[in-house]
């Protein structure tokens, strides 16, 4: 009996141990198991990093959230500046609509200050062209600015004559220019000033001929100019001076003279910025500066002419018709 028990514990023993012995090695294999899964997890939350994290280390591209107006200078915002509209002149649009409303080209220039910027109308983009005469497909408006060049005659060479005279409009486009053959004989031709020599008169038109042409240009129409008397004198032609916007005797410009009249090339260093008649002048430079000038500061002569003819711009009184009675 004894032998049985013994025999019986030996074997319930041998059991227990072996229960005891298995029983760690299910939880290591439950852990090994649970690494197993948690380390695919692990790798998936490092995978999900914010893509913010991972922008420092590619710093030419840009953060999905930046806006794109930020961007520098040289990619998109570069581009656009080719869409604006010309500085001369109006947009082909933008003239539509003015002559559909009856609205004059100047009018839209003024109102939107084309042509002023940069002092855009002296712009080399556009250079002159001598002796062209009569610009083609150029419609002229309201203003035009003149200017003439002269050579000596007489005794001494102290007399005036028409030797070069040019037209542009509000815009700053050359309308007319032509050389101008004397009807005296040259005893000085100026050349460092007038920039006219003898060569230039092989081709050049005669006085009547450019005479008419500029009478038809200035009929009717506003004129622009420095001294106008001077360039009327030698074309020995009239214009009521109502129709004159001259600014070698405009107010706002006297302070820039040493005597009653300030020169041209002062008043276009000052208000300008620009340098002209260093040499030989240009009859086109020169109408195309007084033009700008009087186009900056064109509300203030429109107000100094408004003062000097009153009369002009008070308006008419309406005209009241009788009333007419029945008769009975």
């Amino acid at each position: 009996m004894t032998a049985e028990l013994s025999s019986n514990w030996k074997k319930l023993q041998a059991k227990i141990k072996a229960e005891s012995a298995s029983k760690p090695s299910a939880p290591k294999r439950k852990a090994a198991d649970g690494d197993s899964l948690d380390a695919p997890r692990k790798k998936l939350k490092t995978n999900s990093a914010p893509p913010s994290k991972r922008t420092p280390k590619n710093p030419a591209k840009p953060k999905p959230s930046q806006p794109k107006s930020k961007s520098p200078m040289g990619n998109t915002q570069s581009s656009k500046i080719d869409l604006v509209p010309p500085k001369h002149g109006v947009s082909p649009s933008l003239a539509l609509w003015a002559a559909d409303n009856d609205i004059s080209p100047e009018s839209i220039a003024e109102a939107y200050g084309l042509g002023l910027r940069s002092n855009s109308l002296l712009s080399t983009d556009n250079p002159a062209r001598p002796n062209e005469g009569l610009a083609p497909n150029v419609e002229v408006g309201k203003y035009v600015a003149i200017d003439c060049e002269m050579v000596g005659t007489g005794e001494g060479g102290y007399d005036d004559a028409l030797a070069r005279v040019s037209v542009v409009d509000f815009h700053g486009r050359q309308v007319y220019d032509s050389y101008v053959r004397p009807r005296e004989r040259v005893t000085d031709w100026r050349t460092h000033v007038s920039g006219v020599g003898p060569k230039h008169m092989a081709k050049a038109r005669t006085f009547d001929e450019v005479q008419g042409q500029i009478a038809e240009l200035l009929r009717g129409r506003i004129i622009v100019g420095h001294d106008v008397k001077h360039d009327l004198r030698v074309l020995e032609l009239d214009h009521p001076s109502r129709q004159i916007r001259d600014t070698a005797k405009f107010g706002g410009f006297r302070k820039y003279g040493n005597g009653p009249k300030p020169a041209l090339r002062v008043l276009a260093r000052e208000i300008l910025g620009v340098e002209i008649q260093t040499g030989q002048h240009s009859s086109i430079e020169d109408a195309r500066v007084a033009m700008l000038l009087f186009r900056k500061h064109k509300s203030a002569f429109d107000m100094e002419h408004a003062n000097r003819y009153p009369d002009e711009t008070r308006p008419k009184p309406k005209k009241t018709k009788g009333k007419k009675t029945k008769r009975r």
